[in-house]
């Protein structure tokens, strides 16, 4: 009996878990101040979260593209195209908060900021 009841506590253990790590919820707008290298601006991201895969757009001084992204616990990743050129986001989220880094196609490299709206 006893190794049946670990086994339902193992099982227990790991669903609190995987349940816990998708706790943040990025789906909804989001607000950005990037500052880069060659220059600052305020993007808009909507988003779509589905357990750990991201999908959305950006649009702003570059333009309007979809985008793609994973989160995993906390940390982000989203990355999108213009002109060919892959612009990635790296960084940490809350469900209402996130920052990073931001690589523009290797051209120049900054952080961003943002909120949910």
């Amino acid at each position: 009996m006893k190794p049946f009841l670990s086994l339902v506590l193992f099982f227990l253990f790991i669903g609190f878990s995987a349940k816990a790590q998708n706790a943040i919820n990025v789906t909804g707008t989001w607000n950005l101040t990037v500052e880069t290298d060659a220059g600052s601006g305020t993007p808009t991201f909507v988003l779509k979260q589905d357990g750990e895969k991201i999908t959305g757009t950006y649009s702003g001084q570059l333009g309007e593209a979809p985008l793609t992204g994973t989160i995993r616990g906390e940390v982000i990743h989203l990355e999108f195209a213009i002109e060919g050129n892959k612009i990635i986001y790296d960084g940490k989220a809350t469900s209402t908060e996130m920052e990073g880094k931001v690589d523009l196609a290797g051209m120049a490299t900054g952080t961003f900021k943002g909120k949910k709206k």
